[in-house]
């Protein structure tokens, strides 16, 4: 049989409060059979007793019934009879708590007393505290509160209702604490405040009793009425109040000391106790007592204070974001509920910061607003200026295009047009208004002219027309900075209208006004057309050329690079044509002037002009005097040179102490060297070995395993039973025994060091090799060599010389020739006397007093070993060695090859490059010798000042600035140089010039040579020759230039 349970909920109605939506559904429909009622009904007691018992929710405030508002106005009329203050709805924690309901609870458990007492009902506190508050870690200290709660509010309430007895007075109830119990047997006359610390202290009590507060505050009622004695065992088994403990005496000297159970059980004179059982203690007649309460506030001391752990306050000043926060978290409370709806969203016109200050701009120029315009021009010449290495075209697509379409407005201030650039082939030709935007406009400068001026030359400007050529000015600039960037550069060559632009800009009237737009279109013009080509009929092309016959040095200066900058970066040659006679005759003339400036911008032009063979005769006919140009140059060939004099004398004792304290690299021997000191025995070999590369000195010093590391790298290849060379040791000692000054010492960083001896610059013989002379100088090789370097973590290529020493014998030749050039070697029947005896003139003769060279092997040559041996004279196959094109690689300062040395086929080239690379080798000590000077003819001879120029250079170290450019120029001049100026095609000459060069048949060139020796020798006479080889004596950096134009005279010219 089942029943239905629906009573349950509506018996529980009043507390629904309790429960939630789905335990009232649950209680509601809850069927269950009747054998099931048991359990039925503990369910239902469980969950009553937690809805009875479980504290309200944070923040709930009290459920405002008829029952608690009955209470609450009997408790306020019971409060405002007494006197006292009520708290309607005290908080504890977080909670609000029910008097009415706490009320009811302390009286079920049998009063305020009971629940206070700790051993009938212990911890009765923190139970209520868990019940009307909540279990948390705060439990323990909100008990006392929920005690203190109904302490002041409700203790006196339950005395005089419950109880029906009169409660004790306010002012030992309501205005005292709430520690102790036992509040009804509290009285006027029974109960005493507990004393203050201070109290406590000079009353002789322990700070730290063990006592509860309850035990010192509230009274109790004592089970029997006998007094007993302070000292006594029965008064310490009472519940009462503690006894007052026995003033505590000083220790004076000469009385007896009184063990501790003695003072206990003697009791004090005169002590008697009064009802609530504290002690009183009368003076005794000696005034021991006073003495003893002096002595006790005498050393009297505080407790020691300790610092206060003090959270600091939060204003705006030292937690601003607090604030923020809090602001944030009530304008979102605020908010409504579209507003919450589309919080996130980024609603039209707001949270939305706008483009940069880039697209800004742009977008500013291409409205065409006067106003944004001067807002987009202002801060595009400042981002230009400032950040023009990253500010790039290709980023911002359109600006490139609005910037020149603002500069062609320029036309507008002197023109009746308004250009209209055309993207439509059908368009294109519709007027003389349109320009070609696809492909550029070819006869741009002749719709310019055709349109009508405006009067501009009356010296008047109105505002409109300042404010626009301001626009204008600021576009150009803007563009003049964004091509000196060379991604920017390209990018406007792209664009076709650009050269419409610089066309028009350059083919303006003349006006104070644009001086300085054009300025900044060629300078726009020489970033640009390093990467284009333009042809003769060109209207940009003609526009440069038009500028070069104004009076402004700038502009002609920046026209003069522009024009030799064209096509720069492109492959192919370039050719300059259509450059008018009076151009030339101007860039001869302004080479005279004192501008580096100016001569630079020609010079430059000239170089790029006479690259072509045929613009050479074109340049030197027009001249009047064509060896002023030649001899204008060859004076340039020194510019900015500084002499620097150069003393040939003996060294002075200062030059040789700064050269002992100069730091060289141990020298590496060849081979050769080697094996002559490996016919010497220890310890002598590595004595001679000492002398030969190394020198005392007694303010140096090298540390003893790079001493021992060079010793072993020379002579562990060859060390074997018969050549055994020294231990460490050994070695060492022999240093010292070398060296007089040399000794073995430990360094102040701790490293082993010989001092007192120093590596040569130059390494000189011992006298004991064979065949050798104390004092000869070696000769070191230095020819440059690749060798693979690791600067960090990547492996590099760096030349680095040769650096081995031979002997002068000619072995240092043979070792260049065959390990470093690899010529091919004549086997030994085809050996003749020619290929033996390499001779600077160019016969067959066999000289008797030279020695044999590398080139020409003599009776003895280094064998694979280095060991002199006698063997048939062997040579090279020069002829065979002219397929194979060779470098000098000496010192790393020369760079000439096997095609720079021609006679015509007479000779082989190789050669010639092999004399070449003997001119840098040291002269062998028998040639030497011969020019050796006596003592007294040495005393004869006067020592001067040998005078060295030096010309400006470059980081390498390389000729540059007016002098290379000057140098480039000639030496055009003399490759290309015609045999007679009539025997190139003849070109335009201007009114009132004539040919001036001699006229000879144009299938007569030897007749042309002989006319007055040639034009040759017409353009580079004698005071040309003369300052050539002036400079290239005495001048290094131009050493190899000059050489060039030397040789390209000797050739004749004509390409040769």
């Amino acid at each position: 049989m089942y029943i239905q349970l629906s009573f349950v909920a509506a018996d529980l109605a009043a507390l629904r409060f309790r429960f939630t939506r789905r335990e009232l559904a649950t209680l509601a429909s809850l069927k269950v059979n009747v054998s099931h009622r048991i359990a039925c009904a503990n369910t239902i007691r469980t969950l009553v007793q937690r809805a009875v018992t479980m504290p309200p929710k944070r923040g709930e405030s009290v459920e405002l019934t008829t029952e608690y508002e009955d209470f609450m106005e009997k408790l306020s009329d019971y409060h405002d009879k007494r006197g006292t203050v009520l708290e309607r709805e005290p908080k504890v924690g977080v909670r609000r708590v029910d008097l009415s309901k706490l009320y009811k609870r302390v009286v079920e458990e049998g009063g305020y007393d009971l629940c206070s007492d700790t051993k009938a009902k212990p911890l009765m506190w923190r139970r209520f505290a868990e019940e009307f508050v909540g279990k948390n870690p705060y439990t323990a200290a909100q008990a006392f509160q929920i005690k203190n709660v109904y302490y002041k509010n409700l203790c006196a309430y339950e005395i005089s209702t419950h109880w029906e007895k009169e409660p004790p007075p306010k002012e030992i109830l309501e205005e005292v604490t709430a520690k102790g119990g036992n509040v009804m047997g509290r009285t006027l006359e029974n109960y005493v405040k507990p004393p203050t610390k201070e109290e406590m202290n000079l009353g002789g009590e322990k700070e730290g009793s063990d006592a509860s507060p309850e035990q010192k505050t509230t009274p109790k009622v004592e089970k029997s009425d006998e007094v007993d004695d302070p000292g006594s065992a029965a008064g310490r088994t009472t519940r009462g109040l503690r006894q007052q403990p026995p003033q505590r005496q000083l220790f004076a000297p000469g009385t007896a000391r009184e063990t501790r159970g003695t003072a206990a059980a003697s009791p004090t004179p005169g002590g008697t106790s009064n009802t609530n059982g504290s002690g009183t203690y009368t003076s005794l007649p000696n005034g021991s007592s006073s003495a003893a309460a002096s002595s006790t506030l005498a050393s009297y001391e505080p407790s020691q204070s300790y610092p206060l752990s003090l959270k600091p306050v939060i204003t705006p000043a030292n937690n601003p974001d607090h604030y923020r926060q809090q602001l944030k978290r009530k304008a979102e409370t605020a908010m409504g509920p579209l507003a919450k709806k589309y919080k996130n969203i980024m609603l039209p016109g707001t949270g939305f910061i706008g483009p940069n200050i880039y697209v800004r701009a742009q977008l500013a120029l291409q409205s065409g607003i006067e106003e944004e315009e001067q807002y987009a021009l202002h801060h595009l010449v400042k981002i230009s200026h400032e950040r023009g290495d990253k500010y790039r075209f290709d980023q911002f697509p359109g600006l490139a295009e609005a910037l020149i379409k603002k500069c062609l407005c320029v036309s507008t201030l002197f023109y009746d047009v308004d250009w209209d650039l055309s993207y439509d082939y059908s368009t294109m030709d519709a007027d003389d208004e349109t320009l070609d935007g696809l492909r550029g406009t070819p006869d741009v400068v002749r719709k310019l002219r055709n349109m009508i001026p405006h009067v501009t030359d009356d010296g008047m400007a109105d505002p409109a027309f300042t404010s626009q050529l301001n626009r204008v000015l600021e576009a150009g600039l803007i563009l003049r900075n964004m091509a000196l960037q060379p991604e920017n550069a390209k990018y406007l060559v792209s664009i076709p209208t650009t050269r419409d632009y610089l066309a028009i800009v350059l083919n303006l009237p003349q006006h104070p006004g644009i001086i300085e737009l054009q300025h900044y279109a060629l300078e726009t013009a020489e970033q640009i057309l390093v990467w284009c080509d333009l042809g003769p009929r060109d209207a940009l092309y003609q526009a440069l050329i038009t500028q070069l016959y104004s009076e402004d040095r700038v502009a002609i200066t920046i026209a003069l690079r522009t024009i030799a900058r064209i096509a720069m970066n492109l492959p192919g040659p370039k050719r300059l044509d259509d450059v008018p006679a009076e151009v030339l005759r101007k860039i001869q003339r302004w080479l005279l002037l004192e501008d580096e400036e100016l001569r630079g911008a020609g010079l430059d032009f000239l170089f790029q002009f006479t690259s072509s063979a045929d613009n050479v005769a074109i340049l030197l006919r027009p001249l009047e005097e064509p060896e002023a140009l030649t001899r204008q140059l060859s004076r340039l060939l020194l510019s900015g040179a500084k002499e620097v004099p150069r003393k040939d004398g003996q060294p002075s004792r200062k030059d040789e102490e700064e050269d002992d304290r100069t730091l060289h690299p141990i020298p590496r021997l060849s081979k050769s060297v080697i094996h002559l000191l490996l016919q010497i025995e220890e310890p002598e070999r590595s004595s001679e070995w000492l002398r030969m590369l190394f020198a005392p000195s007694p303010v140096s010093e090298m540390t003893q395993i790079s001493l021992w590391q060079a010793y072993q790298a020379t002579f562990a290849p060859f060390n074997n039973e018969r050549r055994a060379h020294l231990v460490a040791g050994e070695f060492i000692k022999n240093v010292s025994l070398t060296f007089g000054g040399a000794t073995a010492q430990v360094s102040g960083g701790g490293k082993y060091v010989i001092r007192g001896i120093r590596a040569r610059g130059m390494v000189i013989e011992g006298g004991l090799l064979k065949d050798g002379k104390k004092g000869a100088k070696l000769g070191k090789c230095r020819w440059m060599v690749g060798g693979m370097v690791r600067p960090g973590e990547m492996m590099a290529e760096r030349e680095t010389e040769c650096g081995e020493w031979f002997r002068r014998d000619g072995s240092l030749e043979e070792h260049i020739m065959t390990e470093h050039l690899g010529l091919p070697r004549l086997p030994v029947a085809r050996v003749k006397a020619e290929d033996v005896v390499d001779s600077m003139e160019i016969d067959s003769t066999l000289p008797t007093s030279r020695p044999s060279s590398a080139m020409a092997l003599g009776s003895a040559h280094a064998s694979r070993v280095g060991t002199p041996v006698a063997t048939k004279p062997t040579g090279f196959d020069y002829a065979a060695a002219d397929q194979t094109l060779y470098r000098c690689r000496w010192a790393g300062s020369c760079h000439r090859t096997t095609l720079d040395f021609d006679n015509d086929g007479l000779v082989s080239r190789t050669t010639l490059f092999a004399r070449h690379v003997r001119t840098h080798l040291p002269d062998p000590e028998t040639e030497e010798s011969k020019h050796n000077l006596t003592a007294e003819e040495a005393k004869k001879v006067v020592r001067g000042d040998k005078i060295v120029l030096q010309s400006l250079v470059d980081e390498k170290n390389d000729a540059a600035g007016v002098a290379l450019s000057a140098a480039l120029v000639m030496r055009n001049l003399a490759k290309f140089m015609p045999v007679s100026l009539s025997t190139t095609p003849a070109m335009p000459v201007e009114a009132g010039h004539g040919d001036l060069a001699t006229k000879v048949p144009l299938n007569d060139v030897k007749a042309a040579k002989d006319v007055d020796g040639g034009l040759m020798a017409k353009v580079f006479d004698e005071e040309v020759i003369e300052r050539l080889m002036w400079a290239m004596t005495h001048c290094k950096p131009m050493h190899s230039y000059v050489g060039n134009i030397l040789r390209a005279i000797t050739r004749g010219g004509e390409g040769g």
